[in-house]
C-alpha cells in the first residue's frame, strides 16, 4: 500500500472540512451527520474519523475558521498600527467580510457567505458545547485585550476621544462586529461601506 503523504492527508482533511461546512452552512450543525459529511464529500462513511475523532471537533475547525475572518483582521491592525480609531477598527473587519471568499487557516480559499453562517451557528452552541465556549472565550479575550490597547493609543493621538473608556469601548467595538454579522447573515445587510461610513459619522464625528 503507497505511503500517505502529509500533503495529501492535510489535502484531504481539507475537503472533509469543506464538505462539513456546506453541509453545516445549508443544513445546520445538527440537521447534519458524519454520514451526510462523508457523502458529501465523496468519500467513505468511516473515512471522516481518520481525521476528526467527532462532529464537535470539525464544528471547532470550522468555527475557527469563522473567527479569524471576522477578528483577524482587527487584530492585526491593532497590532501594528500606532494610532487606530474606532471607525478604523469596524472597518478591518469589515472589509473581510466585503470579500467573497478569504483564505483559511490552511491557505485555502473558502467563501465567506459559508463561514459567516457557520458563524453565527456558532453562537447557540456556546449554550450546550464547554469546549466551543472555552475556544470562544480564549479569543474573544484576546481581541478585547488588542482592542482596547489600540483605543489607548488612540487616545494618546488624539484619535479617540479621552472619555472613552478602553475595555468597554473595545466590547463595544466588538458588539457592532457581531451585529453587522448577524444582520449581514440574517437580514442581507451587505454595504459594508455604508455601514462603516455611518460607525465613523457616530461615533467619531
Amino acid at each position: 500500500m503507497p505511503r500517505i503523504t502529509p500533503e495529501h492527508r492535510e489535502a484531504r482533511r481539507a475537503e472533509i472540512v469543506a464538505a462539513a461546512r456546506r453541509c453545516f452552512s445549508r443544513d445546520g450543525f445538527h440537521q447534519t451527520s458524519m454520514p451526510d459529511i462523508a457523502t458529501e464529500a465523496g468519500v467513505s462513511a468511516g473515512a471522516p474519523y481518520r481525521y476528526f475523532a467527532s462532529k464537535e471537533e470539525i464544528i471547532l475547525a470550522i468555527a475557527g475558521d469563522a473567527f479569524r475572518l471576522v477578528f483577524g483582521p482587527v487584530e492585526r491592525l491593532a497590532a501594528t498600527t500606532e494610532v487606530a480609531s474606532v471607525g478604523d477598527l469596524v472597518a478591518a473587519a469589515l472589509d473581510a467580510l466585503s470579500a467573497e471568499t478569504v483564505t483559511d487557516a490552511a491557505g485555502r480559499a473558502v467563501p465567506v457567505e459559508e463561514l459567516l453562517r457557520c458563524a453565527v451557528q456558532t453562537w447557540s452552541e456556546l449554550l450546550r458545547n464547554e469546549a466551543v465556549r472555552a475556544r470562544a472565550v480564549e479569543g474573544f479575550e484576546s481581541v478585547r485585550r488588542g482592542i482596547a490597547d489600540a483605543l489607548r493609543r488612540g487616545q494618546e493621538a488624539g484619535a479617540v476621544l479621552s472619555t472613552v473608556e478602553p475595555e468597554r469601548g473595545a466590547r463595544v467595538v466588538m458588539g457592532l462586529l457581531h451585529g453587522f454579522l448577524l444582520q449581514r447573515v440574517a437580514f442581507d445587510l451587505t454595504d459594508t461601506t455604508g455601514f462603516t461610513d455611518d460607525i465613523r459619522m457616530l461615533l467619531e464625528g
